[in-house]
């Protein structure tokens, strides 16, 4: 492996319940042993990158019902394709090139899987979208 392949693998958190199996489909041993790692190495930033899409878009998300809260998450990411593709690059940014390389064998799958891993995890999160109010 080379050192930038070592440095990315390096520093991406262990994820002891994203269990790898023989039986595995090839999408889900991906999902496990890159996507999850660095989705989860990636949160603060995920997070940060929200708040600035709910300001962009006039702060509407902080007037919502909590329901209405969750599909704002998932439709954003769903419908806003320009989003969308930031948020995946934001992910695709830390493959290693053997990675990048097996993730493009099945890009479409993966994206569906990476991005629903974004919106649960923002959702799962949601309290902290909120916007904080100085006393």
């Amino acid at each position: 492996m080379d050192s930038r392949s070592n440095g990315l693998t390096d520093i991406r958190p262990e994820i002891p319940q994203a269990r790898l199996h023989e039986n595995m489909s090839s999408d889900e041993r991906f999902q496990n042993k890159t996507l999850r790692p660095i989705i989860k190495f990636q949160n603060a930033l995920l997070l940060e990158v929200f708040k600035n899409y709910i300001r962009k878009h006039k702060g509407t998300f902080y007037e919502l019902t909590a329901d209405k809260k969750l599909e704002y998450i998932e439709r954003s990411i769903q419908k806003d394709i320009k989003f969308r593709n930031s948020l995946k690059g934001m992910v695709i940014g830390h493959f290693t090139v053997d990675e990048y390389n097996l993730y493009l064998n099945n890009s479409s799958a993966l994206n569906k899987r990476m991005m629903n891993m974004v919106i649960e995890r923002l959702k799962d999160q949601v309290l902290l979208l909120e916007e904080k109010v100085l006393v």
